[in-house]
């Protein structure tokens, strides 16, 4: 690793977002390409210093736009990642975020100050810069764990979804087999999702029925 001498003389404060879809049936999460050193070539999650009168999910925000081009995306708190030495550059302490995006009609960008940006499933993640790996891997868990209390599973699928994409999407994330059955009955008890009264057609199965959430806001509800 290549010397870099330190930039920042005191703490400073920056944000990063860990950006999850769901694309090809698998769990992904959306990285730059580094050019700047020691990390040139290296992968990271989008984010950047926080302004001095900025709230901190503002700079979120901002980083998400400006580094990948999303917007308007399901977005919370993580954790505070604060080592001394996580950046050589000096002594940045980052507030991590997770969004959650569905795969459709995505147009990903970034600025000049990076070489690239795509999707990598988190179980095969290239090179990571600072300590993004250890992000991710935080990022993976919450959601997880937010998957058996909440909603939040909305903000990865499109408007109109059938229910076997909605128990895909489940056990994608969670990396295990949910019964049919008894999935469907929890989902309809907690009236989730309702009909839309179109079906998809035009694949080898028969046809599938359409729903819709009935909510697209978070809320705590007990599906696992």
């Amino acid at each position: 690793m290549a010397k870099v001498e330190k930039k920042f003389k005191f703490t400073v404060l920056a944000t990063d977002v860990v950006i999850f879809t769901i694309k090809d049936d698998k769990l992904q999460v959306l990285l730059i390409k580094m050019k700047k050193e020691p990390f040139q070539a290296c992968w990271a999650v989008p984010g950047g210093l926080v302004n001095p009168e900025e709230p901190l999910e503002q700079s979120a925000q901002r980083h998400l736009l400006l580094k990948s081009g999303l917007k308007n995306v399901y977005l919370e708190q993580l954790y505070t990642f604060g080592k001394v030495k996580r950046d050589p550059l000096g002594r940045v302490v980052s507030v991590a975020y997770f969004a959650l995006v569905p795969s459709e009609n995505l147009a990903l960008k970034t600025s000049q100050e990076y070489a690239g940006v795509g999707w990598f499933p988190v179980n095969k993640l290239p090179p990571l810069a600072y300590d993004h790996s250890e992000i991710v891997a935080l990022a993976k868990e919450r959601l997880q764990a937010k998957l058996g209390y909440t909603n939040i599973i909305y903000s990865l699928l499109p408007k109109h979804f059938s229910l076997s994409d909605l128990q895909a999407v489940y056990e994608i994330i969670l990396d295990k087999k949910l019964d049919k059955r008894n999935f469907r009955k929890k989902i309809f008890s907690l009236k989730l999702v309702k009909k839309t009264g179109e079906e998809r057609r035009g694949r080898a199965f028969r046809p599938a029925e359409l729903y819709e959430f009935i909510s697209r806001r978070p809320a705590v509800v007990q599906i696992l």
